[in-house]
């Protein structure tokens, strides 16, 4: 007995990653913070008291206060050996409402949520009337002056492509690049609401509350689509428009190489708009 209990302490913990959705509007961001009001805090607590002892999470993209998620994908070591369902259900028991574990499966132990990513994705949700939003406060960005959506298209199209980002970096950064890679920014009307996903390789801080600023400004008619394209070449945060609410910004999730077979969809995906 002696020997096997020394096997299976000795024996390597196994990687999982887990798929997190929640609302940001209550936590100050994902990352850990002394106050401990914090999503991972929060997170990390509910899996230490399922694993009973501690339990450490690693993200695939900090998000900032007020701002959701969808599909977060964390990886952790597993100190403890459980089926992948009763990861997600016994850490939900353990979780509050607005933060729930969409699915679990294990992975390589080479795998690493943020450096394994090849993209990441965002949605923001904007409600254009001249009413502010009451049912979906908090959950979506709110304008009361018209939108015109052909001008929104025309000044996206400048940030596609590899390009330095200063002028929508926040002053509290700490990516070690400005460049980065934009892949799509869509922008979609559904009655009052207006969808914009983005898809990039990496994000700063701030990245795409301080787009949606600029594409506000040309949407509302203060600015001519060609003036993103003058916000990007001045490389300075002064050049662009205010920083836009983090209410209606969603962590749509990571992606990664197919064979990891990383789930990408979650229910809340089909209700947001």
């Amino acid at each position: 007995m002696p020997e096997l209990e020394t096997r299976a302490a000795e024996r390597p913990p196994v990687r999982i990653a887990l798929g997190i959705a929640y609302r940001g509007e209550r936590y100050h961001g994902w990352q850990s913070q002394p106050g401990g009001r914090t999503v991972q805090d929060t997170l990390e607590r509910a899996l230490s008291e399922f694993a009973a002892q501690p339990v450490s999470t690693l993200c695939a993209g900090r998000t900032d206060t007020g701002v959701h998620a969808l599909n977060q994908v964390v990886h952790v070591d597993a100190p403890v050996e459980r089926e992948a369902f009763s990861w997600v259900r016994g850490t939900n028991r353990y979780l509050p409402p607005d933060i729930a574990v969409q699915w679990c499966q294990p992975v390589p132990p080479t795998f690493h949520a943020r450096n394994s990513a090849r993209g990441r994705r965002y949605r923001y949700l904007l409600l254009e009337s001249p009413v502010r939003p009451a049912i979906e406060q908090a959950g979506c960005g709110w304008t009361f002056r018209p939108l015109d959506g052909a001008a929104m298209q025309a000044a996206a199209r400048h940030l596609i492509g590899e390009h330095d980002f200063s002028s929508f970096r926040s002053s509290e950064c700490q990516a070690a690049s400005p460049v980065k890679t934009l892949r799509s920014l869509q922008v979609s009307r559904r009655g009052a609401y207006w969808r914009f996903d983005v898809d990039g390789s990496a994000f700063l801080h701030h990245m795409v509350r301080n787009i949606m600023g600029c594409m506000v400004a040309v949407g509302s008619g203060a600015r001519a689509p060609d003036w993103m394209g003058e916000v990007l070449a001045a490389r300075s945060r002064d050049a662009a428009a205010p920083t836009f609410a983090a209410d209606g910004l969603y962590f749509v999730g990571p992606y990664y190489d197919a064979e990891l077979a990383i789930p990408q969809h979650t229910p809340a995906m089909d209700w947001l708009p």
